[in-house]
């Protein structure tokens, strides 16, 4: 028999009232359940994505900074640890809803008890979102600590790249959600984070400006989801803010909208059937 907070996890019922929650009740009760399992195996989940952008951020930001010296202005390091902020909430957020969200349809059936609750599957494909937007929130704010830890990013506007992380989070859950709706077998994953998600990560302005692409590349550069946080946190650590930034967060709020209504749209027939 299932315990009392398990059945509170899979059935958003307000135990006070015996009435069902409210839609964003619904929403965090799915999160809550995805909080619970995530803290079981803390340490084997949040170390790989945590310490991947600070092994980076030694290797290449100390070691090829000392010949590199500055970029844009800014020390190079300080440079670099600006665009990590952000490629943490990329990564752990497009694998929870891709090889995650995979996992939990396919071969747990996780979603299976959870629908069998007065939960809809947008309710649940929702609280998917936020949940992976939680941890790009997470992630960002753990790499800041260590960056200003270290007095590579010092304390001002650059304490809310996590709220960008956050939002972040969310448009890479929309495209690993949407990614859901098309793959065969888990396998078909390796195509989004070799032919995409990787790449992204050199050719988004992490590594260097996107000005020294070539030019026909600098339109698919400004396309990439990737490069627009990347701005937003550079401008918080110090590179300065500019109108185009603006463009930045209209580009997140449309692609996430876009991403996350097609998801749920197609993700909602393979929860039902």
């Amino acid at each position: 028999m299932p315990s009392s907070s398990e059945n509170f996890l899979s059935a958003p019922i307000d135990s006070a009232t015996a009435r069902p929650r409210s839609f964003a009740g619904r929403i965090m009760s799915v999160w809550y359940r995805h909080v619970r399992v995530y803290s079981r195996t803390l340490i084997s989940n949040a170390l790989p994505p945590f310490l991947e952008p600070l092994i980076f951020l030694v290797g290449i930001g100390m070691g090829l900074g000392q010949f590199v010296g500055t970029m844009n202005g800014q020390p190079y390091i300080q440079y670099l640890a600006a665009g990590l902020l952000v490629t943490a909430a990329m990564f752990t957020a497009t694998f929870e809803c891709s090889f995650g969200t995979y996992i939990r349809l396919e071969f747990d059936k996780v979603y299976d008890g959870m629908l069998g609750a007065p939960i809809t599957a947008n309710n649940l494909l929702l609280g998917e979102i936020v949940w992976a937007a939680t941890k790009g929130f997470v992630f960002t704010l753990a790499v800041l600590i260590v960056a200003m830890s270290a007095r590579i990013l010092s304390p001002g506007w650059i304490l809310l790249a996590p709220v960008i992380g956050f939002f972040t989070g969310a448009m890479f859950a929309t495209l690993g959600l949407l990614m859901n709706a098309f793959v065969k077998n888990i396998n078909q994953f390796n195509f989004l984070f070799s032919g995409l998600i990787s790449p992204m990560f050199f050719f988004a302005g992490v590594v260097f400006p996107i000005e020294n692409l070539p030019r026909a590349a600098q339109p698919i550069a400004l396309i990439l989801p990737l490069t627009h946080p990347v701005r937003l946190t550079r401008a918080l650590a110090g590179a300065g803010w500019s109108p185009e930034l603006w463009w930045s967060i209209l580009y997140i709020v449309v692609v996430t909208a876009a991403l996350g209504t097609a998801a749920l749209k197609l993700l909602n027939k393979k929860l039902v059937d």
